[in-house]
């Protein structure tokens, strides 16, 4: 095969279409990947979520059911970081409410060159996120500009152009480096129906359905950046915001030299709003009335701290718990600290936070959490409470779930900037992710990024000693969600199954 490449019309250079290949080979080699390797694919309940969504997993083995292309909807992603697995989550939770069963296809559990290739890649992508955080000289001169491709951030990257992560991931030839890899995907696609309509939360996932000739691919756009590296050709692409739509129809950017590009074609791109889970959207009123009823009638302010997938960051949590143990003990806050599946990071903050913190409660069972959860919705909740688990689902799933009784949430603006409850965005970790906390601070359900722990420091304080800010917050969600802001999840499905869909009216339960 010929090495050119291109997207859309626009060709990159002989010389980056070679590198790009070379970069295929590398894995090649590597790996020793078989060309035409057969998958057994079928489908068996999952463990951890089958129960609330009745998702079936994806597996390399005849042991289990065929895949059914009529009914099912498969919801493709990697774990690499917690937001792939919280867009794939989203688009599992709408396929269901809308009558579909969702299929989990995370390319980290098919054994074979696919589990291979995004473990190199996790490993590495996991390490410069950690140094990101912790040497701001290598955040700012590197980390940086990989993750935007944004000339005019200071950075060395440019004269280390193959450092690290590979090119800018803004940039076409980053596209055709991603695709020759996922290229090696094919024959996993190929052994799943080829209509069967599919979700993806990463464009591996996309990129993979479309090399292995499959017809009703979605790629649900992550992050409110356009790079390049999303874009699929063979694919219908998925875009969370009105800024992120022009973005990817003009490819701008996406030329190192700023050259105007022939445009994404419009039948190919679709702004279809926030990918949310339907148990959080079809509830935005009732949660919202609960937490200006707590907040007037003078009950702890609860707040949610979440970690990332990378584990990052951890001494900004350990600062905002020893900030935040005041307030909780004096009756001012409680707050929920979701450490997700790093059990490490609560060796180390426990340490930190030494034997004699009140009033702190340990959760590592989904069972428990649920429960906690389910009786905060109406009960008071008080003191601190740490949620902890051995898997990734549980440990993602459970910000989701335990959303709904917070009042506030901290995180940084990953793809929890794009979920309707009020936020405080700590600093980002890459600068891709800076146009999320944009995003929702102009939508009024979040603040803009606090770049600093003081800053952080002092939003938490401003939003748990008035009122002003978390009634505005709560107003704008109830009023995105009139105009379709959080639609994304259940639009995407409809691209992918090819059906209809329209909001439908808000149900008794949920408005209270």
């Amino acid at each position: 095969m010929a090495d050119g490449f291109s997207l859309y019309g626009n060709a990159i250079s002989s010389s980056d279409a070679g590198k790009a290949r070379r970069w295929q080979q590398m894995f090649i080699d590597r790996f020793d990947y078989r060309p035409g390797e057969p998958y057994d694919l079928s489908v068996v309940d999952n463990e951890y979520l089958g129960d609330l969504f009745g998702l079936k997993d994806i597996v390399r083995n005849g042991d289990g059911d065929p895949i059914d292309p009529d009914n099912g909807v498969i919801c493709a992603t990697v774990r690499m970081g917690f937001g792939h697995y919280r867009i794939a989550m989203a688009g599992m939770s709408a396929a269901r409410s809308m009558g579909y069963t969702p299929y989990w296809l995370d390319l980290l559990s098919i054994p074979g060159i696919s589990t291979d290739v995004i473990n190199w890649w996790n490993t590495n992508y996991s390490k410069f996120s950690r140094l990101s955080q912790r040497s701001p000289l290598f955040n700012k001169y590197v980390w940086e500009s990989i993750t935007t491709g944004d000339r005019t951030l200071p950075g060395l990257w440019w004269a280390l152009n193959n450092f690290a992560a590979g090119w800018p991931w803004r940039f076409l030839k980053a596209n055709a480096r991603d695709y020759r890899m996922s290229e090696l995907f094919a024959d996993l696609h190929r052994a799943i129906p080829s209509e069967t309509p599919l979700l993806g939360a990463h464009m591996w996932n996309t990129m993979g359905a479309v090399a292995g000739d499959m017809t009703n691919v979605v790629d649900m756009m992550f992050d409110n950046w356009p790079m390049a590296f999303q874009l699929i050709e063979g694919a219908q692409h998925a875009v969370q915001s009105p800024s992120g739509y022009y973005g990817f129809r003009t490819m701008r950017g996406f030329d190192e030299k700023n050259r105007i590009l022939n445009p994404v074609p419009s039948e190919a791109l679709h702004y279809v709003g926030h990918h949310v889970d339907h148990e959080l959207v079809d509830n935005i009123e009732l949660d919202c009335r609960l937490r200006i009823e707590r907040m007037r009638s003078g009950q702890p302010r609860r707040y949610l701290l979440t970690m990332g997938g990378a584990g990052a960051q951890r001494e900004l949590f350990k600062a905002i718990i020893d900030h935040m143990a005041p307030m909780v003990r004096s009756g001012e806050a409680t707050l929920i600290v979701n450490l997700g599946d790093h059990a490490d990071n609560w060796d180390w903050l426990s340490a930190e936070l030494g034997p004699d913190v009140e009033d702190l409660h340990l959760y590592r069972q989904w069972d428990e959490v649920k429960a906690f959860a389910d009786a905060g919705r109406e009960g008071e909740v008080t003191g601190i409470h740490v949620l902890l688990f051995d898997n990734t689902f549980h440990g993602v799933y459970s910000t989701n779930y335990v959303m709904r009784i917070a009042d506030v949430m901290i995180t940084k603006p990953s793809e929890l900037a794009f979920y309707p409850v009020p936020k405080i965005f700590n600093e980002r970790v890459g600068g891709h992710e800076a146009w999320g906390a944009i995003r929702s601070a102009e939508l009024g359900d979040g603040t803009v990024e606090t770049r600093t722990i003081p800053e952080t420091l002092h939003a938490i304080d401003l939003l748990t000693r008035e009122d002003d800010l978390l009634t505005m917050y709560c107003d704008s969600i109830v009023a995105n969600k009139q105009i379709g802001i959080y639609d994304g999840a259940y639009k995407s499905v409809a691209l992918a199954t090819g059906t209809e869909w329209s909001r439908p009216m808000p149900s008794q339960a949920s408005v209270g």
